[in-house]
């Protein structure tokens, strides 16, 4: 006789968790933490692609340090063309201009346009500037100094998360923030355009300082800026339209919003409006720079968005069976008919 048993779940395939695994977690992320502030106390905050990545790929590791080491270089395998990806974008930006003169008296007049009613005639950056920068560092300085640098690592640190929880939307954020990037470069090349410390530094507008770093010599970590000041040497100073800034601030924020509560919104919201205070504030985008990246982003989710759904409609087109017969089509062989049993 056949016993009818109860199914059994499949036999766990994962390294069964350990009894210290919370404890050990907490001595690795303690250990991440003071590395971090040691490095960034002697080298600086981590806003070079690569190095910003060693730091999120030993936070992951320390946060999972109870995984296979194999699941942790597959970590660096899907990441290393990220990382490749991001490096040329660097480096490619800074050939942007070719030596043509930018654009910039354009941008000072749309920005007067648009906020000169409010400014008494002058663009944003030179009335706030007139109205909150002083001598001293001031708390706003400190919290503008923390929100430019977050521009280096928030997108990063929402992939990683990503691809520690659900690969399937890590693909989806990385193929929108590709193209993000791609359609920035490419009107970097198309249209240079200088911000407005460089446009006071060339006598088209009133004395404009950069001060995206100030912040950080309220502590006296001088050196925390010290990644960031060397790569605003040494990239392009002409690519500032669009404002990838703010652009990455409300892409990872919009990429999110549909998944949180409501009543998370408002604070979410908020960050690329920070962003945006923060980089007109200090003198490195106009406003007319951040509408620019917003009007990016919506077109990369309109764009993304319907080349993924075409492209899935043509996989299923591909795998879909063989249509029904159609009146064209010859008729089926008649079956023979079923002959009665006899008893």
């Amino acid at each position: 006789m056949a016993v009818v048993t109860d199914p059994q779940p499949p036999a766990p395939t994962d390294p069964p968790a350990s009894p210290d695994g919370g404890r050990r977690r907490m001595v690795a992320m303690t250990a991440w933490g003071v590395a971090f502030v040691a490095g960034w106390l002697a080298i600086g905050l981590p806003t070079d692609p690569a190095y910003a990545f060693l730091w999120i790929w030993a936070a992951t590791i320390a946060w999972n340090s109870t995984r296979p080491w194999r699941s942790h270089l597959r970590f660096a395998r899907d990441w290393v063309p990220v990382v490749l990806l991001l490096a040329v974008y660097n480096l490619s930006r800074g050939f942007a201009d070719n030596g043509a003169t930018p654009h910039a008296y354009e941008l000072i007049v749309a920005d007067r346009f648009m906020f000169g009613w409010a400014t008494g005639g002058e663009v944003p950056t030179v009335w706030l500037q007139e109205h909150l920068y002083r001598p001293a560092v001031q708390w706003w300085d400190v919290a503008a100094s923390w929100v430019y640098f977050s521009h280096f690592v928030v997108a990063l640190a929402a992939a990683a998360v990503l691809w520690l929880r659900d690969r399937g939307r890590w693909a989806a954020f990385m193929r929108r923030w590709a193209f993000l990037c791609a359609t920035g470069l490419v009107t970097y090349f198309l249209y240079p355009a200088a911000p407005p410390w460089w446009a006071a530094q060339n006598g088209l507008l009133e004395e404009v300082a950069r001060i995206s770093t100030r912040g950080w010599k309220a502590f006296g970590m001088h050196g925390a800026g010290n990644l960031l000041n060397a790569g605003q040497i040494a990239s392009n100073p002409v690519a500032a339209m669009p404002s990838l800034h703010t652009a990455f601030a409300l892409f990872v924020v919009l990429f999110f919003l549909r998944q949180t509560r409501r009543r998370w919104w408002p604070l979410l919201l908020a960050y690329p409006l920070a962003m945006t205070f923060t980089l007109v504030y200090c003198g490195e985008h106009y406003v007319i720079d951040v509408l620019v990246g917003w009007a990016y982003v919506g077109m990369t989710f309109l764009v993304v968005g319907l080349a993924e759904r075409w492209w899935a409609a043509r996989k299923a087109r591909g795998t879909a069976p063989e249509r029904d017969p159609g009146p064209s089509d010859p008729p089926a062989a008649a079956e023979p008919p079923a002959v009665p049993a006899t008893r």
